[in-house]
């Protein structure tokens, strides 16, 4: 992927960190491959919560695909 597109999806990740960050979780963007797969390392609050797995699709990843549409997918990383 491009640098534009990786410009764009740090630009998603500040307009959403605000919401994790809210309940003591955050994100970091780790990579994005060239098939448009997005990796992201959830932190804080976020390792081990049982709706962070909710949170990557409902939250990170809808918003990521609305302002990146493309990107296919998010998945997180340990």
């Amino acid at each position: 992927m491009n640098q534009n597109v990786k410009e764009r999806i740090s630009t998603a990740l500040e307009m959403i960190r605000p919401y994790l960050k809210a309940d003591g979780g955050d994100v970091e963007l780790v990579n994005v491959t060239e098939d448009g797969i997005v990796e992201v390392k959830l932190t804080g609050a976020c390792v081990g919560c049982p709706m962070s797995q909710m949170t990557l699709r409902a939250g990170v990843e809808r918003a990521l695909i609305r302002e990146v549409p493309e990107i296919r997918r998010v998945e997180a990383i340990i």
